[in-house]
């Protein structure tokens, strides 16, 4: 996936917006204002994801893409990096992941808004 197709993925989340609180590199990936991803579009591409830390920790031993989130909380984020061992498909789904972990700590009020 290119940078424009892996970014308009992650906006097709409802609710889905995006800020530059870092810095004008990295993107920061929010719904209801809280972060669900983290891109730049430096090469290789890389992207942080939120993600169960028991899940977290299998996705690291099975895949050489999947490291601790950089400059994140290493229990529950991770940095994958694309075009390696990690295909589309289970990218998306640590997108739809990431997301939902995120939409679930949301207030029922939040939720209703989306």
């Amino acid at each position: 996936m290119t940078f424009l197709e892996l970014d308009a993925y992650v906006l097709s989340k409802n609710g889905a917006t995006f800020d530059y609180p870092f810095d004008e590199k990295v993107r920061v990936y929010r719904v209801a204002n809280k972060m669900f991803a983290l891109m730049s579009d430096a090469m290789p591409l890389q992207i942080n994801l939120k993600c169960d830390p028991l899940q977290a920790l299998e996705l690291r031993a099975i895949y050489r893409a999947v490291r601790p989130g950089y400059h994140m909380n290493k229990k529950h984020w991770n940095t994958v990096t694309l075009e390696s061992d990690v295909d589309e498909a289970l990218l998306k789904e640590l997108i739809d992941h990431s997301y939902e972990l995120v939409v679930s700590k949301l207030t029922k009020r939040e939720r209703a808004v989306l």
